[in-house]
């Protein structure tokens, strides 16, 4: 990375900010809730993951415990409302089962593993790929790892700020080599990003109303 491509994230991440102010992610009311969350949000919308959070609050299971001792089928009707309930349901036995086996049920002691552990502990476990394992990391667990999404490929392809490779480790170390290892940097960016691809820098793009777009290739072509 070069210190003008370091320069333009931060551009970047200060006219965001500017525009949306502070976004206050995560939410929830726990590192396992958080957990909870970043595996139900796979494909589906937040609203309904908090319903599905809801349920698990309601019938006393949220917890790892909780969690392990619910059969399957049961967990899956809980969770119904974040989609992919059977899947997701499996997921989340397959996160609690690996705490237990390997940690003795205590998420601290997952996360007090060395990032690199942390994160291959977290990709060897059923359900969890990249995306989801570095939500975890930095969400609930407090370590730098830049989150990429479709969001971000979507808002820096158009920016014309975008890695050689089209891949989620090129993607991620555009920005983890650009800037410095600051956890609060990371969770604001992130959800500054999703914020903007949902409000403005959407599928099809609504370029004249951007404050983007002095800096944006592709919201000067749309604006014209």
């Amino acid at each position: 990375m070069t210190a003008v491509s370091r320069e333009a994230l931060l551009d970047v991440y200060r006219r965001l900010y500017a525009a949306y102010g502070p976004q206050g992610w995560w939410p929830g009311g726990s590192p396992f809730e958080v957990v909870v969350g970043a595996i139900l949000t796979q494909a589906a919308a937040w609203t309904n993951v908090e319903k599905a959070i809801d349920n698990l609050k309601a019938a006393g299971v949220l917890s790892p415990r909780g969690i392990l001792e619910t059969p399957v089928d049961d967990l899956a009707r809980l969770v119904y409302p974040a989609g992919y309930y059977n899947a997701k349901a499996r997921k989340l036995k397959a996160f609690v089962e690996m705490l237990f086996e390997r940690h003795d049920g205590e998420l601290d002691r997952l996360f007090a593993l060395p990032l690199t552990e942390l994160r291959r502990e977290l990709l060897t476990t059923h359900g969890i790929g990249p995306e989801t394992a570095d939500a975890v990391m930095l969400y609930a667990a407090g370590q730098p790892c830049f989150v990429i999404d479709a969001y971000t490929r979507r808002v820096f392809g158009r920016l014309g700020l975008a890695p050689a490779r089209d891949d989620y480790g090129s993607w991620q170390r555009m920005f983890e080599e650009a800037l410095p290892p600051d956890v609060a940097l990371y969770n604001e960016y992130h959800a500054l990003i999703d914020r903007h691809a949902k409000a403005l820098c959407r599928k099809d793009p609504l370029c004249p109303q951007c404050f983007l777009r002095e800096v944006c290739p592709t919201g000067r072509r749309g604006a014209s």
